[in-house]
């Protein structure tokens, strides 16, 4: 474990930026809006922040008490969030270099923290198997989602800025709206635990990594999923899109990065029986890799990069027949869970009208002469 931070450029054969200084393993890292700047943080308990072209120079945050599992810098890369093993998020200030505060409720370890578009809101997912909403002014907890059935992985908010999405150890995916707090989406299609997830920077898009060595692309306007993508020879661990989602890029335990092109907007929903599996590109020692054209459905990806990955079958009827059922029967538990939640609160309410009838009784007949 050589515990170093390296910075690519997408550019064939140009070179990469080695930085060190973390004591221990790198767990996570996060470009400023700009991309002036480069946060990293470890399981050495710090946060660093690097200025990539300037190769070895950074600012240590020691930040935690525990392993730093998040960072991520607020819209105006004025501050950046973490969350830690310790149970905390923590918020601070990247030009001054300094502590603001603590959102301490979680109660077992954080593993992702985010800010929201507007840089008004936060939201954390924790070990504690729920996601929580805070408000960056006033620093309280907001609404805590308590509907996952296991550790929440992987949390982040929807380019509105109007939903959130966690995937969780319960093998599934959730989109909650921030405003009401209802849960909108939720999926059931990976066969282990779901790892990260990315939204399209167009937000009708989100794609999910999952242990189950695969990826899912799922169109969010439908509420389905568009394809599955297999590459990794193991837990697919990490997944992201570029700034522009031309491109998005996976990690897994197979220690391999793979690269895919989107290409969402070019070919006809109706390609996409027609599809087959993205031939393997082997790297040139150059780096230089070949460009290879195939029809590519919405939320079908081109490899850009891949190595060792396994050629693909053709999607067949019964399998899409077979997505579109489990997509009918989660929405199905999406309802039966809304009705359960709207019986709970008649109750509640039910409840809090008798109380107010009896004080009032209580009231009337200490004020009855």
């Amino acid at each position: 474990m050589d515990s170093c931070l390296m910075v690519w450029h997408m550019k064939p054969q140009s070179r990469a930026y080695r930085f060190a200084g973390h004591k221990d393993a790198v767990t996570c890292v996060n470009f400023s809006p700009s991309g002036h700047l480069l946060a990293s943080g470890s399981r050495d308990k710090t946060v660093r922040i690097w200025i990539p072209n300037v190769k070895g120079e950074s600012t240590v945050f020691r930040a935690h008490t525990a392993t730093v599992r998040s960072v991520h810098f607020c819209s105006d890369g004025q501050s950046f969030v973490t969350a830690s093993d310790d149970k905390t998020v923590k918020v601070w200030s990247t030009h001054r270099q300094k502590f603001l505060f603590s959102l301490s409720q979680h109660i077992n370890w954080v593993r992702c923290a985010r800010f929201s578009p507007d840089g008004r809101l936060i939201v954390s997912a924790s070990d504690d198997k729920t996601v929580k909403l805070w408000d960056k002014t006033s620093r309280e907890c907001v609404h805590s989602y308590c509907e996952h059935g296991g550790f929440v992985t992987f949390v982040d908010f929807h380019p509105s800025g109007t939903c959130i999405a966690a995937a969780g150890m319960d093998n599934t995916v959730k989109v909650w709206d921030v405003r009401t707090h209802r849960l909108l989406q939720h999926y059931q299609l990976h066969s282990a635990a779901v790892n990260a997830l990315s939204f399209h920077p167009s937000g009708n898009y989100l794609l999910t990594a999952s242990s189950d060595s695969t990826l899912k692309i799922l169109d969010l306007m439908e509420g389905r999923l568009l394809y599955t993508l297999h590459g990794h020879q193991g837990p697919a661990t990490t997944v992201a899109f570029s700034r522009t989602g031309e491109y998005f890029a996976s990690g897994g335990s197979d220690e391999q990065v793979m690269v895919w092109k989107s290409n969402f907007d070019v070919v006809d929903y109706g390609e996409v029986l027609k599809v087959h599996r993205p031939p393997a590109l082997p790297a040139t020692s150059s780096g230089n890799l070949p460009d290879v054209d195939f029809p590519i459905p919405p939320g079908r990806g081109r490899c850009q990069e891949s190595v060792q990955s396994q050629p693909q079958e053709p999607i067949s009827v019964p399998q899409t027949l077979t997505s579109t059922l489990e997509h009918i029967v989660g929405q199905l538990d999406v309802l039966t869970q809304t009705v359960s939640i709207l019986e709970q609160r008649l109750t509640l309410t039910e409840d809090k009208l008798k109380q107010c009838l009896e004080n009032q009784q209580l009231i009337m007949q200490r004020t009855t002469p």
